[in-house]
């Protein structure tokens, strides 16, 4: 297997890293979707890439301490939440934004933030700043006391986003984020992560190999439950770079890590 290690490797502990797990086992019913992961992130941006049934959303809902794991270790924020750790002070620091979320229709968008952040347990006395703030950072700020069931898909997902990160999270987990965004929302959206990364670990799950290109500062590729390959996106496109010399740089760069990607997790 194939690893770059990063000069952040060298921390002391294994409870130095945000997120930590050593053979970590989850099963999704009867499958084996995560099996046998080791996997290690500290402050960052981390595009997780993988096709379909790699076990991408099943890793990403066991972090979210969503799902139980069936085996192995799991930290998160020094915390080891297969032992006896205490889930709701962890949960308090996380936030999560699942590829399908549910939510009351009739809530309008400040309602619904303002409620997440009462489940995340939120001081009372800063929940007003932060729901507006968070609104504010997804463009919502005109459709603040717009009920839920008038928004567009697009919109939706930036309500999900805002209340994934309202509570200024030290982990935040994102499944599939730029579903129903447009090319506009999709540049601020990797306007955010790089944002909310400069002092947090944030994982992305997609399959927009241009999203990692741009907004990523980690690429981390699972397969069938297993890490294939984890380093920076130039180092996965340096994998990919020949050919292309008509190309723009930006193309190159692009088509290099597309190139990369597809020959480490064949379809």
């Amino acid at each position: 297997m194939i690893r770059a290690v990063s000069a952040a490797e060298t921390a002391p502990s294994t409870y130095a890293w945000a997120v930590h797990t050593e053979r970590l086992v989850v099963r999704a019913g009867r499958h084996l979707a995560v099996n046998g992961l080791d996997l290690a992130l500290g402050t960052g941006v981390h595009g997780l890439l993988g096709p379909n049934g790699a076990g991408k959303t099943t890793l990403i809902r066991a972090l979210a301490t969503v799902l139980k794991p069936a085996g192995g270790r799991l930290a998160l924020l020094g915390e080891d939440v297969t032992g006896r750790a205490d889930l709701r002070r962890v949960r308090q620091r996380l936030g999560y934004l699942p590829q399908h979320f549910g939510f009351y229709p009739r809530f309008t968008v400040r309602e619904f933030v303002e409620y997440m952040a009462w489940l995340k347990e939120m001081p009372k006395a800063t929940v007003p700043g932060a729901v507006q703030r968070a609104v504010d950072r997804v463009g919502l700020t005109s459709r603040a006391d717009s009920k839920l069931k008038t928004l567009s898909g697009g919109m939706l997902r930036r309500a999900g986003i805002a209340q994934a990160i309202v509570n200024d999270p030290e982990v935040l987990l994102l499944d599939e984020p730029t579903v129903g965004l447009d090319p506009e929302q999709r540049l601020d959206f990797r306007e955010l992560l790089r944002e909310v990364g400069s002092d947090s670990c944030v994982l992305v799950s997609t399959h927009l190999v241009e999203d990692v290109a741009a907004a990523c500062t980690d690429v981390v590729l699972v397969n069938e439950g297993q890490l294939v390959w984890q380093g920076t996106p130039a180092q996965l496109a340096e994998q990919g770079s020949a050919g292309d010399a008509g190309d723009s740089a930006t193309e190159r760069g692009y088509s290099a890590l597309l190139r990369a990607y597809r020959g480490k997790v064949p379809a």
